[in-house]
C-alpha cells in the first residue's frame, strides 16, 4: 500500500507549473488551454519549457516504478503503482485535484515497464503530431497502439498498459468534443 501511495505522490507534482514559474512565464492553468502539460506549454512558451516539461513529468515516477520492478514484485502491482503516478498527475492533492492528461507520465512509467512499448508509442506519437499537428490526436492514437504493441512485445503487460492507456483516453475527453468540432489547438501555434 506505501507504494502506491509513493506513486501517486510522485505523480502529484506537476513539473509544467514549476518550470514556468522559475522561467518568469505565466501559469499554463490560466493560458491556452489550461492544461499542465507538454502541449499546452509547447503552443504557449515554446518548445525549450516544453521540453523540461516532457522530461521532468516522463521523469517523476520512475524511480518509484523502477524500484518496484527490481524489487520483482508481481506485474499487477507494477502497474498498479504505475497506475498510482498517472493518477497523481491527473489529480494532485497539491493542485485541488486538477492536474494534466498523464501522457508524459505514461511515457516514464512504460520506459521503465514495457520500453520496447514506450519507444514505439514515442514513434507513434511524433509521426502523428508532426504530420497532423495536433497532440491529442497524437496521444490518443499512441494510447490505441500501446496496448496493441505489447501483444507483440510485452505480452505479460497488456492488461497493465491497457490500463495505463485507458486513463489517458478517459483524461482526453474534452479534446475528444474538440475534435469532433474541429476546434482543438494545433501545435505549432502560438
Amino acid at each position: 500500500m506505501a507504494w502506491l501511495v509513493f506513486g501517486y505522490l510522485s505523480g502529484s507534482w506537476l513539473a509544467a507549473i514549476s518550470v514556468c514559474r522559475i522561467a518568469g512565464v505565466g501559469d499554463p492553468r490560466r493560458c491556452g488551454s489550461g492544461n499542465p502539460g507538454f502541449s499546452n506549454v509547447l503552443r504557449l512558451y515554446g518548445p525549450r519549457l516544453a521540453g523540461a516539461t516532457l522530461l521532468l513529468d516522463a521523469l517523476k515516477g520512475v524511480p518509484v516504478v523502477l524500484a518496484s520492478k527490481l524489487m520483482a514484485l508481481p506485474v499487477s502491482w507494477q502497474g498498479l503503482i504505475g497506475l498510482a503516478v498517472l493518477l497523481g498527475h491527473s489529480y494532485p492533492v497539491w493542485y485541488g485535484f486538477r492536474g494534466g492528461k498523464a501522457v508524459a507520465s505514461a511515457l516514464g512509467v512504460l520506459l521503465v515497464l514495457t520500453p520496447g512499448v514506450a519507444l514505439v508509442s514515442v514513434g507513434v506519437w511524433t509521426l502523428l503530431a508532426w504530420r497532423l499537428k495536433t497532440a491529442a490526436m497524437a496521444s490518443l492514437l499512441s494510447a490505441l497502439v500501446a496496448p496493441l504493441a505489447c501483444i507483440w512485445l510485452a505480452p505479460a503487460y497488456v492488461g497493465v498498459v491497457g490500463g495505463l492507456s485507458l486513463l489517458v483516453l478517459l483524461r482526453h475527453g474534452l479534446n475528444i468534443r474538440r475534435l469532433r468540432r474541429g476546434d482543438e489547438p494545433r501545435l505549432g501555434r502560438r
